[in-house]
């Protein structure tokens, strides 16, 4: 028999067979006994998970006529495959919005009906607080950047593991903190039942050794002591605006002027971006209470929260600083930026575009 085995002939000739049902049975009506066992044998390997080399050796014939078999039960909806989120989850955008940047994680959210006037969704919160459930692990140390979008996120959460949570800046407004990142920080260690570490004095101060002095007081500085020990941080993101930076809005229109001679088009953190993601104005970080570039750089997950087409450039440029591994936005940003120039370097290699 040339070597040829009876088993080798039936299986080629059943993938004969089965090759060309596509081209004859495939258009007549399957009988009973072909619908019944097409059923199960899509049971099996659907709902329970079988092999289709299992599957063949139960029904007694070849692992080909079983790939037919399930192919012939799709076409003829016997069988649908359905992939299922939540409605104010946008898969496919998520999807692409995350290759194109090379993230880690990109979660898009259904854009609310005036997202125009509303840059960073409530909603943004909420699901920046299911997905820091998802990433958190007992341990960790979370880091909270100042951002309306990080307040929402905190004040979201109902599930953390164990862990140490560390405040990443000062607070925009030191007659607010307790009501924004000091609360946002204490809700996330009361979440989790770990330690809180809030860091009480203004983002911004009016020169650089007030700043100085400022980060040397007790519990300012063992807020710092954890920076280097961050493993998940959650940041906002603003564009060069009033009301959507907070750090725009901190400094005077002299100074406004300033920094938009030197391009600025985002702000992260207190730091400054350009449209290509490079820093800029970094004199103005040394007037600040916050969390260093390259501290955040060596931070394994670093999520930012930001959303609206009006923010879509500054997320743009800050994506494309390489500090940024996940992103929770919407649809409205997420639009905008598909279409924002040439694909920048991936993310996840933690580039730096001009060597922090």
């Amino acid at each position: 028999m040339n070597g040829t085995s009876r088993c080798e002939q039936q299986h080629t000739s059943e993938e004969m067979a089965v090759s060309g049902m596509s081209a004859g049975r495939s258009a007549m009506r399957m009988g009973p006994a072909e619908l019944v066992q097409a059923a199960a044998m899509a049971r099996r390997f659907y709902l329970e998970g079988k092999s289709k080399i299992q599957i063949a050796e139960e029904f007694g014939v070849s692992r080909f006529k079983v790939a037919r078999v399930l192919e012939t039960a799709l076409e003829r909806d016997l069988v649908r495959i359905e992939i299922r989120v939540p409605a104010e989850l946008d898969a496919e955008r998520s999807d692409a919005l995350r290759a194109r940047y090379g993230l880690r994680h990109a979660v898009v959210v259904e854009s609310p009906a005036d997202v125009d006037e509303s840059p960073d969704p409530e909603n943004l919160g909420e699901v920046a607080a299911d997905l820091l459930g998802e990433l958190v692990t007992e341990g960790d140390v979370l880091g909270l950047a100042w951002g309306r979008s990080t307040i929402h996120m905190a004040a979201a959460l109902d599930r953390l593991p164990p862990c140490t949570v560390v405040q990443l800046t000062g607070v925009y407004d030191a007659g607010t903190a307790e009501r924004g990142s000091v609360e946002a920080v204490r809700r996330a260690a009361q979440v989790s039942g770990g330690d809180a570490h809030p860091i009480y004095a203004p983002m911004l101060l009016p020169d650089a050794a007030t700043a100085a002095a400022l980060r040397h007081q007790t519990g300012i500085a063992r807020a710092f002591e954890y920076f280097d020990k961050v493993t998940v941080a959650c940041v906002s993101i603003g564009s060069w605006e009033a009301g959507i930076s907070t750090v725009h809005d901190m400094l005077s229109e002299e100074e406004r002027s300033h920094y938009a001679t030197l391009g600025v088009a985002a702000e992260m953190s207190a730091h400054l971006f350009d449209a290509e993601g490079r820093r800029v104005g970094r004199d103005l970080g040394e007037r600040c209470i916050t969390v260093k570039a390259d501290q955040l750089r060596r931070v394994p997950e670093v999520v930012a929260i930001a959303g609206g087409q009006r923010k879509a450039a500054a997320i743009d440029a800050v994506l494309r600083s390489g500090l940024v591994t996940s992103l929770v936005t919407d649809t409205s940003a997420a639009d905008a930026l598909m279409t924002a120039g040439p694909a920048p370097k991936p993310a996840l290699s933690r580039a730096d575009p001009d060597g922090v």
